[in-house]
């Protein structure tokens, strides 16, 4: 498999545009194609996934480390693999590079193409560009395509690039009302509320095709070394030992890819069903409450009253379930919209989720678990990440939570049978979170046919 990164100097630059782009583009030329993200996020995978109809994973090297980012990259399959970059290509934790898109391309060995958005200069942006390409001994980057940029305009810019710079400029994409996507308070709109969006994106290679050299481009890419990592130690366990349901509508649908497949190799068998529609819970073992946008649709979510109540029974009767920031406030007593109206929720934890127009504790962190728990040990360290505009008056206090700065404070609740807190989770990384949370699944399934 061939591999490319596509990153920029600044969110805003047209990654995920240029991105789904170019994996439309493949696929009308008849190549299999996967698409990776660096970073935490969840929207931009749902893009890719739209666009190629398989799932889009993460590579961080924060939440997995070095060997679960070459884990992930080596489980793909096909003729390329593109992976989009997250924010500027050197931003990373706390003000460094680490865990950066660079850091990533670096590990996994990946050429870098930068989409760059001009405005405003001309030789300085050649400043800029090179700039990027000396910050570090080896950069990763061997060429540039320039975004929502006028004919005219890339034809002054191509050759100032190039002669400053030295490296190829392979095209441009001109403003495009295909390429304009809404956002929200987490981000772009999800796919699922844009219209023809598969249609945009053709629309995008399209034009790509007439405007950049893909064929330049894709020679850029590189063959996929097959590097040793280092597994994890996995228990057996047989297919199928139990089933954990899995919330998923547009109000759930922040899950990484890789951690529905690691509970499916743990032995789980994944049951989704949506709270916004269904009026009750699956036969299930155990449940699975991503993030997403709860807030925009509690008064929905407070109308399924069935699946609520279902909800509340199941986890009050012991059934181990993992509930990630919109998961979380989905579980608490109330939840406000945008215009701070409350709705009750499913009312199995205490607090209110409320708006708070701003990000809240953005970034990585590391959870320190005090005692044993459905996921953690004591004693364990677990990455995680927190990404909300949205707080709860009682956010829990069963782990402690620290930022690389070193700020601290207590969160989330940790029983042996729940997870309920902001941070999300990777299982992907060092520790067997999976297999935990399977393995108690499957033991609750035998007490229940006992």
């Amino acid at each position: 498999m061939k591999r490319l990164m596509i990153s920029a100097m600044a969110s805003g630059s047209g990654k995920t545009v240029l991105t789904c782009g170019l994996l439309a583009a493949l696929t009308a030329r008849g190549h299999a194609a996967q698409a990776l993200k660096c970073g935490p996020d969840y929207i931009d995978p749902m893009f890719h996934e739209k666009v190629l109809g398989v799932p889009s994973r993460n590579l961080d090297l924060f939440l997995q480390g070095e060997d679960g980012v070459r884990r992930t990259l080596l489980k793909q399959k096909g003729d390329y693999v593109v992976v989009e970059g997250a924010m500027g290509f050197y931003d990373g934790v706390n003000g460094t590079d680490r865990a950066s898109a660079w850091q990533v391309a670096r590990t996994a060995s990946l050429p870098v193409v930068l989409a760059i958005r001009p405005g405003g200069s001309s030789l300085t942006l050649a400043a800029q560009v090179k700039g990027l390409l000396t910050f570090r001994a080896d950069s990763q980057i061997r060429g540039l395509v320039l975004t929502a940029c006028r004919p005219s305009l890339y034809a002054h810019l191509a050759p100032i690039l190039e002669e400053e710079t030295g490296l190829p400029v392979l095209g441009y994409l001109p403003p495009m009302e295909e390429a304009n996507i809404g956002s929200r308070h987490l981000g772009l709109l999800t796919p699922g509320e844009i219209a023809d969006l598969n249609q945009r994106f053709r629309k995008v290679a399209e034009q790509l095709e007439k405007t950049v050299n893909l064929d330049a481009l894709w020679a850029l890419a590189e063959e996929t070394e097959k590097t040793a990592v280092q597994d994890r130690p996995r228990r057996f366990r047989p297919r199928s030992c139990c089933a954990i349901g899995v919330a998923w509508d547009v109000a759930f649908c922040f899950y990484y890819a890789d951690n529905l497949d690691a509970l499916r190799d743990a032995g789980a068998e994944l049951v989704f069903f949506s709270p916004l529609q269904a009026d009750a819970l699956p036969e299930v073992d155990g449940l699975y409450l991503g993030g997403g946008y709860p807030e925009v649709y509690a008064q929905a979510l407070f109308r399924q009253a069935g699946i609520r109540s279902a909800i509340r029974v199941a986890l009050r009767d012991g059934m181990p379930t993992v509930a990630e920031c919109g998961g979380f406030l989905y579980l608490q007593e109330q939840l406000q919209t945008e215009q701070e109206v409350p709705w009750p929720m499913v009312e199995v934890l205490p607090g209110m989720g409320y708006p708070t127009r701003q990000l809240r504790r953005f970034g990585y962190l590391t959870l320190q678990a005090e005692r044993d728990s459905l996921l953690f040990r004591a004693g364990e360290e677990i990455p995680a990440h927190e990404f909300h505009h949205w707080d709860s008056t009682q956010t829990g206090t069963a782990l402690l939570a620290q930022k690389p700065s070193g700020k601290h404070w207590r969160c989330g609740y940790a029983t042996d049978t729940l997870y309920a807190a902001f941070p999300h989770l990777h299982f992907g990384g060092g520790l067997p979170l999976a297999e935990r949370f399977v393995s108690a699944a499957a033991a609750y399934r035998e007490r229940k046919q006992r």
